[in-house]
């Protein structure tokens, strides 16, 4: 099984009134009797008390073990608390000076500003933070400052001049929404630069949920408040796209997806249902699938490698690249990357059923919407429906919670490094348009469309999209799951094992 690590420290402890050797090896593993406690992957934080640490940690529930053939088949994790009472003054100070270096050198945060949207979802987001994130942060002994939002874009004001030196980190307890407030206000602040490397921490409280989705299930870890506020406490990051959509002086960050037609409509106007709660979303949508529209319109965009034939070659003879860039010259934060037209050279023509961009894999806890999406490789995946009968469509819709849908001979699914929308009217109303919605937000609402009196950030016109790769750091899971993953394939017991052959599971 391997050699075992040399001891940083070694002494005689009291556990639960009986005396026993303890040792803390230089890979940070805590060892007493038949446990061991890894401070990386196990350890949350610890507290002194007198001549006792207390050392809080999260395991597996008792019994958990191997999930094969369980209803959820998902691990169940849960705080612990271990007491050791050390025997003299000098061995105290020695074991929290050695523990409290370890734990620094991980690099995890120490100050973090949290936003909690207790408006969001099922208005649930208060409860989560003092019932599932509060508990682990104090654990770790994090300092942290909470701001309630208080209503729409109080996120983005509040990003836009919030003293970055002082934080390791933004949390948003929260759905989406708050995630892409964020992100926009940190561009937009003079300092953008260094203000978007602030690493951001998502913990699901809303409605979609699809960046701590995405986040989670890439690990095989479930969507949970107690993984997420987990993942951000022991500091790991990854670097995360985030595409630039412009429509002359004005401009938005998106982090998520931007969807036209059917998935936009469905997401928007079943707003009218939300007395249904989450159901109004398949009501709604068989009501448009049986109703169908399609929309009008033509879209450019430049392939990503491996993608060159897809569509039709485009001309974009007349379209300035200067007009594209000069709008942004008013604005004091970041401008967006500057747009070549003459590299969109690939385009299709209406008239669509959806046009649905992407920049994580989910777009929701249960729509696994570009299952081939990456957090930071420079691409939107592009899925598009021109046509499909009625029935195709709705049998692709219910493929969509495990990302089936983009299999179907009626969907186009391509990756593309910028992206040209130019929407249209709706084919069987010409007087009426569509809507557009960028992370689960109105961007543009045309003529006729449900409450087209309402101001947008852009017109229902031509929108400019393209991606900046690994702009924003984001908090994640640790790519190696430890014992705290979740299994459903028989492989798992092998795979357990061999995780079992590289630590000690905690008795």
């Amino acid at each position: 099984m391997g050699h075992t690590a040399a001891p940083v420290l070694s002494d005689r402890v009291r556990v639960n009134g009986v005396i026993t050797p303890v040792t803390l090896t230089v890979e940070g593993k805590l060892r007493w009797r038949e446990n061991c406690l890894s401070i990386e992957k196990e350890v949350v934080g610890f507290s002194i008390e007198g001549f006792k640490i207390k050392i809080k940690a999260v395991k597996e529930n008792k019994g958990g073990g191997i999930c094969c053939g369980g209803n959820t088949g998902v691990t169940v994790r849960r705080r612990r608390c271990f007491k050791f009472e050390l025997l003299s003054e000098d061995s105290m100070r020695s074991w929290s000076q050695k523990i409290q270096e370890f734990i620094d050198s991980l690099g995890r945060p120490k100050r973090l500003f949290v936003f909690v949207n207790p408006y969001g979802g099922k208005r649930s987001a208060s409860k989560i933070f003092i019932d599932s994130v509060k508990p682990l942060l104090d654990d770790a002994n994090i300092d942290y400052t909470v701001q309630e939002t208080k209503y729409q874009l109080h996120a983005k004001e509040v990003a836009k001049s919030l003293d970055i030196l002082r934080y390791d980190g933004v949390v948003c307890v929260s759905g989406d929404g708050i995630l892409v407030e964020v992100v926009n206000g940190l561009l937009e602040r003079e300092d953008w630069d260094s203000a978007i490397k602030m690493p951001l921490g998502v913990v699901p409280a809303g409605t979609g949920n699809g960046m701590a989705k995405s986040l989670l299930d890439a690990v095989g870890l479930s969507c949970t408040a107690s993984n997420a506020t987990l993942a951000i406490i022991r500091g790991h990051k990854q670097s995360l796209d985030v595409a630039t959509i412009s429509q002359g002086q004005y401009r938005f960050f998106s982090v998520l997806c931007l969807a036209w037609g059917l998935i936009s409509d469905i997401d928007i106007e079943s707003e009218k249902y939300r007395w249904m709660g989450s159901a109004r979303i398949d009501y709604y949508a068989i009501q448009r699938i049986f109703r169908l529209r399609r929309y009008n319109g033509c879209i450019k965009f430049v392939a990503a490698p491996g993608y060159e034939t897809f569509g039709e070659p485009a001309d974009v003879e007349g379209e300035s690249i200067s007009e594209v860039k000069s709008s942004f010259l008013q604005h004091k934060g970041y401008r967006g990357p500057a747009f070549h037209m003459k590299d969109f050279n690939r385009k299709i023509e209406g008239p669509f059923v959806s046009i649905w961009l992407h920049n994580v894999p989910w777009g929701g806890e249960d729509a696994l919407a570009a299952p081939d999406a990456k957090f930071s490789d420079g691409f939107l995946d592009l899925v598009v429906i021109k046509d499909c009968p009625k029935l195709a469509l709705l049998s692709l819709m219910t493929e969509i919670n495990k990302g089936g849908h983009v299999r179907s001979p009626h969907v186009l699914y391509l990756k593309v490094k910028a992206f040209v929308l130019e929407p249209g009217t709706r084919l069987d109303d010409p007087s009426k348009e569509g809507i557009i919605d960028v992370d689960g937000e109105v961007l543009a609402r045309g003529k006729g469309t449900y409450k087209s009196n309402h101001k947008t950030l852009m017109t229902y016109d031509k929108l400019h999209i393209k991606v900046d790769q690994g702009l924003a750091t984001v908090f994640s899971p640790s790519t190696e799951k430890f014992l705290f993953g979740s299994c459903n394939k028989k492989s798992c017991i092998k795979k357990y094992e061999n995780q079992m052959r590289k630590a000690i599971t905690l008795k």
